[in-house]
């Protein structure tokens, strides 16, 4: 058990906040509160260690108003929170780990309270993992230079800092910014070399048509001065 693991083993039920967004480890995403029920829930959160459940859920796609059982959801941290003059709230939430929803429970609460079990990636060979991870990591950096270039950046793009394999695989699916349906099937992954292999695949092909057009986009802004030959 990682130490990750370890520090949550002793959290049994937690309250669940159910959207149609999908979260992953190290990803800070800004929410609104504005519901009554949700609003109790943020006052309990800040009122005990700052961690709650982000359960995707489509409400359109289902015939319950719940997450279903079984369904992978992720422990958010609390990291700011602003209350606005008519009590509603906007906060900047940390994801730290996934867990299974085994059940829902009565806790008396106007918010939902999940069971939950928390889980991170088997364990996998480094002789494996690690090329894989080199590969994907070196079409990220092509891609992110790409896209610096496409925004008009001036001087040296961002430094990348090559993280382990598992969180890689994390840092590249929220910078993708897929659409919820991919995310969640990479989420649910329980083995880092698969979710790189799907992202190589997706690198692959994005890739080059990216530096491309940053090429173009290049040549564009200096009036079509370009050391470079494209081959159009």
């Amino acid at each position: 058990m990682s130490e990750l693991l370890e520090k949550f083993s002793a959290i049994k039920h937690l309250p669940i906040f159910p959207l149609p967004l999908v979260m992953v480890p190290g990803e800070l995403v800004p929410l609104h509160i504005f519901e009554e029920r949700y609003r109790k829930m943020l006052r309990d959160v800040e009122a005990e260690d700052g961690f709650f459940g982000l359960s995707y859920f489509e409400p359109s796609d289902s015939l319950t108003e719940a997450p279903a059982t079984g369904s992978v959801g992720f422990i958010a941290k609390l990291r700011e929170s602003e209350l606005m003059p008519d009590g509603r709230s906007n906060i900047l939430t940390l994801g730290i780990v996934r867990y299974r929803l085994v059940d829902l429970v009565d806790a008396g609460e106007p918010y939902l309270v999940g069971d939950l079990e928390f889980f991170e990636d088997e364990p996998e060979s480094e002789a494996e993992v690690e090329p894989i991870a080199d590969e994907v990591f070196a079409l990220f950096e092509r891609m992110a230079k790409a896209a610096f270039k496409l925004s008009g950046g001036r001087g040296e793009a961002p430094e990348i800092l090559r993280t382990s394999p598992e969180a890689l695989s994390f840092l590249i699916t929220a910078a993708l910014n897929f659409e919820n349906e991919k995310k969640y099937d990479l989420l649910k992954m329980t083995s880092t070399i698969d979710r790189l292999g799907a992202l190589k695949e997706v690198l692959t092909r994005a890739v080059t048509p990216m530096e491309e057009s940053a090429d173009i986009h290049t040549v564009s802004h200096t009036n079509g001065h370009s050391k470079k030959n494209l081959d159009l």
